[in-house]
């Protein structure tokens, strides 16, 4: 198996095994996947943070108001009576204003903080020190055991705005976000080694030869749409002058 790190920009990111014979279209949406299961864990993590101090999200409507004001304009917040914590809340109140107030209680605060924990671990990129490939299939066990969590703690489940529930079901709206921008489409990834784009219709053995036992570092990008556009231009301008 050829041992592939994977970096955005010159950061580290994670190991990745893969056949020499693997086919890079797939290879490079399985790199994406899991670059973007890792975001997915990283921003459930804070979401949960914010969860065990301060309780579920307040309706969009009431976001950011004084108490004042929720009072004046007779907003309700229903789904705070519905989505009570396991135990009992504890108030304490979120300054930002996103948040209820309506805490989890110590106990099971730490169910959640825990969780959090164990769940930043398993795609830490402390694993590429300790020579520990990533896959999706962890991916998907520290979002399970995320949601475990949260069920644990919330049994009624959270509001349908609530970003964690959202990120849970494949919802979420990362758009005009900054953690929208780190996210990186399947359809638009590309793979860099050497100087060289590692192209979607070739085998990885084309580029590293025949050795599986070949560690490379490989640079995750994403295809520069504004760059296809100028050359695309370009192209139509050329060909237009060329019937003149």
């Amino acid at each position: 198996m050829v041992l592939l790190h994977v970096k955005r920009g010159d950061e580290s990111q994670f190991l990745l095994q893969a056949p020499g014979s693997a086919e890079l279209e797939e290879l490079t949406v399985q790199v994406a996947r899991v670059y973007n299961g890792r975001l997915k864990v990283q921003r459930l993590c804070s979401e949960m943070e914010e969860l065990a101090e301060h309780g579920i999200f307040l309706p969009p409507n009431m976001q950011g108001l004084t108490d004042e004001q929720i009072e004046e304009l007779k907003l309700k917040d229903e789904w705070g009576e519905k989505c009570i914590p396991s135990g009992g809340s504890v108030f304490k109140k979120d300054d930002i204003g996103r948040r209820n107030g309506q805490a989890p209680s110590e106990k099971m605060k730490q169910v959640l903080k825990k969780t959090i924990e164990e769940a930043k671990a398993i795609i830490s990129k402390k694993q590429v020190e300790a020579s520990v490939c990533v896959t999706m299939e962890m991916v998907k066990d520290a979002l399970d055991q995320l949601r475990g969590a949260v069920m644990i703690v919330y049994p009624m489940g959270l509001p349908p705005y609530d970003p964690i529930r959202m990120e849970f079901e494949n919802k979420e709206d990362l758009s005009g976000t900054q953690a929208g921008l780190s996210v990186i489409k399947e359809s638009e990834a590309q793979l860099w080694w050497a100087a060289k784009e590692l192209r979607r219709t070739k085998k990885l053995s084309d580029y590293v030869g025949k050795n599986e036992k070949t560690k490379i570092i490989v640079k995750l990008q994403q295809v520069s749409l504004r760059f296809n556009i100028s050359v695309f231009l370009i192209y139509v301008q050329t060909d237009k002058t060329s019937h003149y």
